[in-house]
């Protein structure tokens, strides 16, 4: 699952997050329009509409060769679907179609270690810190030869969009984000939350062990489905939609990146030198400029801030929506017709 802002926990729950908890809230007068409660109508699709995509696709992008699901028509404006951990691209199985049958070109990659994406090389190192998910990105666009486009996601890959749309906001059109802001640092997750909230990242603990990377190998279905659980109660889904992502856990080298992501956040595994200067740039919780919309369930069992917290990190035309009906963690998959109403509306 995601981490926060500041202490690298998935939800901006660390200690920049309580920096900018106490700073004061204020609007800069460029919202697309009032945060409010959002609820799919009568005639939005249904989740679970639909179990495939056409034949995937993958193309040599960077150290990786990336697998991706594409629709829409290739002149199309450009839409990027980043998903997290643990889910895969079927968590926008239903947000595809929607979004190719509005006109834009819909490209939902498998990040390093899921599915059909593999390492070109058994020497690269097999990392998982944030600066190389969100390079991973702009590799994959330079390959497919994308200018720009809009990028959108939730969990890693919320806070991989971020990252690129903050450091390279000439590449990023507009931006939808779940749960806002969550560029992190390893510096502001050394230092220690309440015990209630350190309850939360019980996983994350789990990982920093042996005997959790080995479970974690051992029970990766298991450990997965409990996350599911957890992060959105709400969620009545089947055992064949959490199959259909589970294939994707069987990749050779989704272990060994899970483990390194939660293992860097904590500083107990050492990123690539050749990030750290990116490192250096996101320590600074740079400001994202372009249009931005955030999304947030009202059931959503993983730690997240309230979005007054990070309202402030977005100083381009900027709003809010809180999807009601019991939506959790997974917002596009449970959510489909509310997450593709809110990237065709940044898009305009």
């Amino acid at each position: 699952m995601s981490q926060h802002v500041s202490p690298d926990r998935r939800r901006f729950l660390g200690t920049a997050a309580v920096t900018l908890a106490a700073a004061p809230f204020a609007l800069n007068g460029k919202l697309f329009a009032e945060s409010g409660d959002a609820k799919p109508g009568a005639g939005a699709i249904r989740p679970g509409t639909h179990t495939s995509f056409a034949a995937l696709k993958q193309i040599e992008a960077g150290v990786l060769n990336i697998g991706y699901a594409e629709a829409g028509p290739a002149d199309g404006p450009v839409v990027l679907l980043l998903h997290g951990w643990p889910y895969d691209i079927y968590a926008f199985v239903d947000v595809v179609p929607l979004l190719a049958s509005a006109g834009f070109r819909v490209i939902a990659p498998y990040l390093r270690g899921y599915g059909t994406t593999r390492f070109l090389s058994g020497e690269t190192p097999r990392n998982g810190q944030q600066g190389a998910l969100a390079t991973d990105v702009i590799a994959l666009m330079d390959a497919l030869k994308i200018d720009k486009a809009v990028v959108a996601g939730f969990d890693w890959g919320a806070r991989t969009a971020d990252i690129v749309a903050a450091i390279w906001p000439q590449r990023v059109k507009a931006l939808v984000s779940v749960s806002g802001y969550l560029i992190g640092s390893q510096q502001a997750n050394a230092k220690p939350l309440p015990p209630s909230a350190e309850l939360q990242w019980w996983y994350q603990y789990y990982f920093a062990t042996e005997r959790g990377r080995l479970g974690y190998e051992k029970y990766r279905r298991e450990f997965s489905k409990l996350i599911w659980q957890l992060a959105s109660p709400k969620w009545n889904f089947d055992d064949a939609t959490f199959e259909r992502s589970a294939a994707s856990f069987d990749n050779p080298d989704h272990v060994a990146i899970v483990i390194h992501n939660y293992r860097w956040r904590l500083g107990l595994a050492p990123g690539e030198s050749k990030y750290d200067e990116l490192e250096k740039q996101l320590a600074e919780f740079p400001v994202i400029a372009v249009p931005t919309i955030t999304l947030e369930g009202d059931a959503n069992g993983a730690p997240h801030p309230d979005p007054k917290v990070y309202a402030r990190k977005f100083s381009g035309k900027y709003a809010h929506r809180l999807i009601t009906g019991g939506i959790g963690h997974n917002l596009p998959q449970e959510a489909p017709q509310a997450f593709a109403d809110a990237v065709i509306e940044v898009a305009r």
